[in-house]
């Protein structure tokens, strides 16, 4: 009695559907505040029996925004599955074409049409203006800026992958097609441009977070744990290299981990409220085990950048905790456009490859069961493990998403921000957006990350016109 419960549903600009629910108590003050993610797909189960070479086609199906990203892990654990633990160089540098592509658009895309609004114009403009309509009127420049980054990803994936959504370039042992001369000329004619408008995107980001940096500093934010995929050296590899988590001091709690076995430090549960998973690190155990992934995560993480503008950019975002892991949750938005600045660089330093060109395109070797394939998705560290039986079938499939890695950090930003803002005030649009803002800082794909752990029950509920139960069948 005397509790109120707000809901916030669905919850906007963000890919998928999830809601958040929030409870008052008497005085007013948050007793409890979840995201809740709504949707069920299901796809480690019906991916089950499929042959392994339809896998990287198949499962890029969870989204029609990280396609790419879901192709190429599946493509990696294939590689296992043929027995290729190193692809060509063309092989490679296509998929990480291919990959940077994805980077450069879905970073564009997120900043400019998803975030902006709120960056622009503020947390309490009036809703009709504050979306990318808005933008488009009042900073049309910006608008046009956004659109053009995001294509020109779009174009390197289509010439890389065949088409811009649910390609098939990535095949098991490598890729099915190389770069052509005409495609790659194209690509060079307009890669300034882009980079140009990377350094203005990672400005506007930057100066965003510091003119705000006091407030930001208590928006969601807290201590955590960050994992993310980093190069033999420590450099930032968002295509390939081993398992680092460190602490919020940057304290390493392990590195160099072969993702081989990332089941052995990498666990998950579940909980009734979510068709999301949970994970930690097994160590540490749920409690404190849990972590961040994505852009944020990965410059903590790393050592350096091996790109020059991106690794003075990356020195840069450090200053502002002397050189400690940045723990603020809105800062997501500043390590997301360092990082569309270095996928700029990698796009312009393998269009001068000529391995581009190559013709040895596959390779094949020792056929295996089990497999893991891993890659840095835009929103972080993305998990694809497979069982394929004697028969070519796939037995058992588990994939942990990126914004499953986050859902704790995510719940927590949720719970921060509406004790701040929500407890005992006047409860308007412009403050419940404010949880909306948390919840974007990760550019959550929310699609890509439901999952159900064990099987489905069905069941069956009989109500009457008062809505009184009058019976309950269930079948597990």
């Amino acid at each position: 009695m005397g509790t109120r419960k707000i809901v916030i549903e669905p919850v906007t600009r963000v890919e998928g559907h999830g809601k958040v629910t929030i409870l008052l108590d008497e005085a007013g003050q948050v007793s409890q505040a979840r995201l809740h993610i709504v949707e069920f797909r299901g796809f480690e189960r019906f991916i089950q029996g499929r042959p392994y070479w339809e896998i990287p086609v198949l499962v890029q199906r969870l989204c029609g925004i990280c396609p790419v990203s879901h192709h190429l892990a599946a493509a990696k654990a294939m590689d296992g599955i043929v027995g290729v633990d190193r692809l060509t160089p063309t092989a490679e540098k296509m998929r990480r074409l291919m990959h940077y592509g994805q980077m450069f658009q879905s970073h564009a895309l997120h900043f400019f049409h998803l975030v902006s609004p709120d960056l622009l114009f503020g947390f309490d403009a009036d809703p009709l203006e504050r979306n990318v309509i808005g933008v488009a009127r009042k900073y049309p420049e910006l608008a046009v800026q956004g659109v053009m980054m995001r294509k020109y990803g779009q174009e390197i994936i289509k010439a890389t992958a065949g088409k811009k959504i649910h390609g098939t370039g990535a095949i098991p042992g490598g890729i099915n097609k190389n770069l052509s001369i005409a495609e790659r000329d194209g690509f060079l004619k307009e890669i300034d441009q882009m980079l140009a408008w990377c350094r203005t995107s990672l400005t506007i980001a930057r100066d965003y977070t510091l003119e705000h940096l006091d407030e930001l500093a208590d928006f969601g934010s807290f201590d955590s744990n960050h994992v993310s995929l980093v190069r033999a050296d420590g450099a930032m590899d968002l295509y390939h290299g081993n398992l680092r988590a460190i602490d919020k001091d940057g304290n390493r709690i392990f590195d160099q981990v072969d993702y081989q076995g990332y089941f052995k430090y990498i666990a998950e549960e579940v909980k009734p409220w979510s068709y999301m998973k949970f994970p930690f690190i097994s160590s540490l155990g749920p409690e404190t085990g849990w972590y961040r992934v994505g852009p944020l995560a990965r410059i903590n993480a790393c050592d350096f950048i091996d790109t020059p503008e991106a690794e003075v950019a990356r020195k840069d975002f450090l200053s502002v905790t002397d050189g400690q892991p940045n723990n603020i949750t809105m800062a997501y938005h500043w390590a997301r456009m360092v990082e569309l600045l270095h996928a700029g660089e990698k796009i312009r330093e393998l269009l001068h490859d000529p391995d581009l060109q190559g013709g040895d395109l596959v390779l094949k070797g020792e056929r295996r069961g089990e497999s893991v394939g891993l890659i840095e998705a835009p929103r972080g560290t993305l998990f694809h493990h497979y069982k394929v039986d004697e028969n070519d079938q796939v037995t058992m499939a588990n994939l942990i998403v990126s914004t499953t890695n986050n859902n704790t950090p995510m719940n927590r930003a949720v719970e921060g921000v509406a004790r701040k803002y929500l407890s005992g005030a006047e409860i308007t649009e412009g403050l419940l957006n404010r949880v909306e803002v948390a919840i974007r800082a990760y550019d959550p794909c929310l699609s890509c990350a439901t999952h159900a752990m064990g099987r489905m029950p069905l069941v069956v509920e009989l109500h009457d016109a008062a809505g009184r139960t009058l019976d309950r069948r269930v079948r597990d």
